[in-house]
């Protein structure tokens, strides 16, 4: 019986390299199995195997916060400007449009958070997910006087992005009087995403 050994192992010889995959070991073997896509001479990983089974190189996740405090109309749904980045570990944000578009196409776990300085009016506060520009997911909070400065709104779902066009951004609106403001800190108002299954 023979054994064939090598460090890596090419699947494909098309002429374009990002049609090829190759199985790999790192140069120091640290218990993992590798695959990327290209030639065995230098391929990009996108993957690997280890003794818990397989995990993608980089999985998508962020935390984003405001850039400032802002400011809600009455009765306008307005998107958060989201823009300061805490993490983003694929650098998939987009801090002009303030919106993410994961590069990894799969199911996605979203969680928006925000503080408003509420006062003595009456109604309602409401937390939206926008997936493409409309909106998929949305909760409320009543701001009544006696729950004045005590009260996040916020809203998490799970959504499907493809990987290249998807998008998600977050917004907010309230029917209270007047214009309001939500702050900015980043204890108190936040974005947050990651994947949960690759799809």
């Amino acid at each position: 019986m023979s054994t064939v050994k090598s460090k890596k192992l090419q699947v494909g010889t098309d002429a374009n390299s990002a049609n090829n995959f190759t199985l790999y070991q790192p140069a120091t073997p640290d218990g993992t199995l590798r695959i990327g896509v290209g030639n065995a001479d230098s391929p990009t990983e996108v993957g690997q195997f280890n003794a818990n089974g397989y995990k993608p190189a980089t999985s998508p996740l962020i935390q984003i916060h405001l850039d400032a405090d802002q400011t809600l109309s009455q009765n306008t749904v307005t998107k958060l400007n989201f823009g300061t980045v805490n993490i983003d570990t694929t650098s998939d944000y987009d801090t002009t449009n303030k919106r993410w578009i994961p590069s990894v196409a799969g199911y996605y776990k979203i969680y928006i958070t925000f503080h408003p300085a509420m006062a003595s009016s009456s109604g309602n506060w409401y937390a939206r997910i926008f997936v493409n520009g409309t909106g998929t997911k949305l909760e409320y909070t009543l701001t009544e006087p006696s729950l004045a400065e005590n009260q996040n709104v916020r809203c998490s779902g799970i959504v499907y992005l493809n990987g290249t066009t998807d998008y998600v951004e977050a917004y907010g609106n309230h029917n209270t009087s007047g214009t309001k403001t939500i702050y900015s800190p980043s204890i108190y108002t936040y974005f947050e995403g990651h994947l949960i299954q690759q799809a």
